[in-house]
């Protein structure tokens, strides 16, 4: 199958964690947006015959006369498809729950530059960004890092699910890659106290199609439109922030 996916052309956002299976899977898919027709209103859902634009906003997945929203469910209906989630219902929503676990941090990972509105520019919440972002490093990364440590550390293998990497596995992954770049001095400090977290990864990194995907241009850089951020004057440690 043929899958196509709408997310907007100039940031990964959450589009990337879709976008990081379907490479990883070597799947037959079209980045409708990005591809040589282009992206033309943020208004224009998918025009295809069948299907209901129902879908609140992108990201969202055409696979035959289905159309899916929301980044978990598409990663749900994909896993078991691209061979990156069991195809058990227990199998598959433990790792559903893992990945809505990430789409909670991603959201606190964003407000930590646009705690007061996405319709404000990051200049006109300036001052609120400090203190989110100093209680984002201080309190609650280190609880996020926590808990995925802690899962891996009962696993039975490298992975999240053990042995075999899952679609929570590479958006793990991409978590790492975002905070690395949003917080290089703050995260480069914690990053060292969880292991297993940096070894699913380097893991993920070194897979042949991810791989060549993320040395490809098809991988957008990380920028200041995204989700993740740099701005220096938000990459503070926080006093508090240690393993916990």
């Amino acid at each position: 199958m043929r899958y196509l996916l709408y997310y907007w052309p100039e940031i990964q956002g959450r589009g990337e964690f879709i976008r990081l299976a379907l490479e990883d899977a070597g799947a037959d898919y079209v980045d409708v947006w990005r591809s040589p027709r282009g992206f033309s209103s943020p208004d224009k859902f998918p025009n295809t015959p069948g299907l209901k634009p129902l879908a609140f906003a992108p990201p969202f997945l055409v696979a035959g006369k289905q159309l899916i929203a929301q980044t978990p469910a598409i990663l749900y209906f994909l896993g078991p498809r691209l061979r990156l989630a069991p195809k058990t219902k227990s199998g598959g929503l433990w790792v559903h729950q893992l990945q809505l676990t990430i789409a909670d941090w991603l959201v606190e990972a964003h407000d930590t530059h646009h705690p007061i509105g996405s319709g404000l520019t990051y200049e006109q919440q300036q001052r609120e960004a400090k203190r989110r972002a100093a209680d984002f490093l201080a309190v609650r990364l280190p609880k996020y890092l926590a808990y995925f440590e802690g899962v891996l550390q009962r696993a039975s293998g490298a992975y999240l699910l053990g042995k075999a990497p899952s679609y929570a596995d590479l958006s793990l992954f991409q978590m790492v890659a975002g905070l690395r770049y949003a917080f290089p001095v703050a995260f480069g400090r914690l990053e060292k106290h969880y292991p297993r977290i940096i070894r699913v990864h380097d893991l993920a990194a070194a897979r042949p199609r991810l791989a060549a995907y993320l040395a490809s241009p098809r991988r957008i850089a990380f920028n200041r439109q995204g989700i993740f951020r740099h701005y220096p004057e938000l990459d503070i440690p926080g006093k508090n922030s240690k393993k916990t």
